[in-house]
């Protein structure tokens, strides 16, 4: 879920209830697909959050939208052509002892392909009752349930939301939804054409 700090800094800054003017050192993308009552879950098995639960995904790279980020790291990850996505949420992580993220999350309820293991992931699917928090970073069980309950129609969206937390050395320490509502980036666009949207 992690692109190359160097290219972070031409970025504007984002306003967090802890940092007036925070900057994104990693931007990255993460993907859970929903059939029925299932929801697509991966362990990861290298790099950052090895050992944990979470959906698939990863960085984002200067020629690629986020949206096609997303369906990459999927594929990647997982063996699935993912169709369809929707943003989500967007996720700003302030770290106070660490690098700053910033996370964009999609649902889709479509794909092909054959689901497979690879040398990043152990790709699963998991009932959407039975998601295991305990395994997964902190924050998602602030997150998730929201964002699968918006995929499962439970709940109306009105879009993606926007939700801000605070680490310290990867311990979550505050968390509240962000006053901005507009993406700080477009989904659609590259990377590499375009600037933060909302300072």
């Amino acid at each position: 879920m992690l692109t190359d700090p160097s290219t972070a800094t031409a970025l504007q800054v984002i306003k967090t209830p802890w940092q007036n003017q925070w900057q994104p050192e990693l931007i990255g993308t993460l993907v859970f697909l929903v059939d029925d009552e299932r929801v697509l879950l991966i362990e990861k098995l290298s790099g950052h959050g090895q050992g944990k639960i979470n959906g698939p995904g990863g960085k984002w790279e200067a020629d690629e939208s986020l949206l096609e980020c997303a369906r990459r790291e999927t594929l990647e990850e997982t063996g699935l052509m993912v169709h369809q996505l929707t943003c989500a949420a967007e996720l700003r992580f302030v770290e106070q002892a660490g690098p700053q993220w910033l996370g964009y999350v999609f649902v889709a309820e479509h794909f092909s392909g054959e689901l497979t293991q690879t040398r990043e992931a152990k790709p699963f699917w998991c009932d959407m009752n039975a998601v295991p928090y305990p395994s997964m970073w902190a924050d998602d069980a602030i997150w998730l349930p929201r964002v699968l309950e918006q995929a499962r129609g439970q709940k109306s969206s009105a879009g993606p939301f926007v939700q801000d937390f605070l680490f310290n050395d990867g311990e979550l320490k505050a968390y509240e939804p962000a006053k901005q509502t507009q993406l700080s980036f477009s989904v659609t666009q590259p990377r590499a054409a375009q600037r933060s949207l909302k300072a």
